[in-house]
């Protein structure tokens, strides 16, 4: 997502006792997504701690790209040899950057037409033989399925143009925001992506934290309940692919309006991560056992699993360790 300038990040303060701003970079420092050996750097820390691949956030409206130059840049680099997937983030772009209606900077169009131009701009990825493939399907995520006009016809054009393009059978699966089931918009799969859903209903616990800036008017929530809405959260009988946090923050996007989930620590992450291995390989998808993380750099809502000065590589060699652990024994479908 598009995030705050370096010196917002950095000016980034507590609000309340134990609230971990600012939340700064360690091993790559602050960098430019556009160079090269960034995305190597980035590649490696992944492919060393046991991630299977990247899923890029991918803004397209009505035809027109924007922050593409990484993703760019990363088709191009075909020794790049790591996987990769797409998210089409098909909300209107905002000044407050929340897909709501206020201050929209571009909008979204929906339609026939513009379903059939969107595919026809993913074949190229669509074909790289990088994609990650479900089933031997290529993956599509959609962010916001619910604000297609009609899902799925869209999701049926999608898959009509592939099979005509000599693609080939697609996996389309959908981030679970407002709608859970997959199936009744004509989805293969869903996706979690927390904190959507899950902490749905929560109770903030400001009144029980020593906050020290009086005009504070943030949401703070323990990160230990949403781990226990994960783990409660009931089998509902269709793919569903399991998603994590390490941490959510995105007080350095809106200062002292932030929505937070506070006490993240290694050991809470992994527990959650565990349970969602588990559950993976007892629901595999397809053949396939998978689990997501939010995210690998979004700084600005303080959900990384890059190295940051505080935690070092800790929430990373939890996802190691964990990632190791759930391998599976006989060598099946799993990632």
């Amino acid at each position: 997502a598009p995030t705050p300038s370096r010196e917002a990040i950095e000016a980034a303060v507590p609000q309340f006792v134990g609230h971990k701003q600012p939340q700064l970079p360690a091993d790559l420092g602050f960098y430019d997504l556009r160079v090269p050996e960034v995305l190597r750097r980035q590649v490696a820390l992944a492919r060393r701690y046991g991630i299977h691949g990247f899923c890029f956030h991918y803004y397209w409206f009505g035809g027109k790209r924007l922050m593409e130059q990484p993703l760019e840049l990363f088709l191009d680099q075909r020794d790049l040899d790591f996987p990769y997937c797409l998210c089409w983030a098909n909300e209107n772009w905002t000044r407050r950057w929340d897909g709501r209606e206020q201050d929209v900077l571009i909008s979204q169009q929906h339609g026939p037409e513009n379903d059939l131009a969107f595919i026809r701009d993913l074949e190229r990825h669509l074909r790289d033989p990088r994609y990650i493939r479900v089933d031997g399907r290529p993956l599509l995520v959609v962010y916001r399925a619910s604000l297609l006009p009609d899902p799925a016809a869209t999701v049926e054009r999608w898959r009509r143009h592939c099979r005509e393009a000599g693609i080939g059978e697609i996996f389309v699966a959908m981030a679970q925001f407002d709608v859970e089931d997959p199936t009744a918009l004509g989805f293969d799969a869903a996706v979690e992506f927390p904190p959507h859903k899950l902490a749905k209903g929560f109770d903030r616990i400001n009144d029980t934290l020593d906050v020290v800036n009086p005009a504070y008017e943030g949401s703070v929530f323990h990160y230990q309940s949403i781990v226990d809405s994960a783990k409660s959260w009931p089998d509902k009988g269709f793919p569903l692919v399991r998603t994590v946090f390490p941490g959510w923050d995105n007080e350095a996007r809106r200062p002292g309006k932030g929505y937070t989930f506070a006490f993240s620590t290694p050991a809470r992450y992994r527990d959650w991560l565990e349970f969602a291995v588990s559950y993976a390989q007892s629901h595999p998808v397809a053949g396939e056992s998978i689990v997501m993380i939010n995210a690998w750099n979004e700084w600005a809502e303080g959900a990384k699993l890059e190295p940051d000065a505080r935690h070092g590589h800790a929430y990373l060699e939890a996802t190691r360790q964990v990632l190791a652990a759930g391998e599976r024994p006989d060598g099946g479908p799993g990632r």
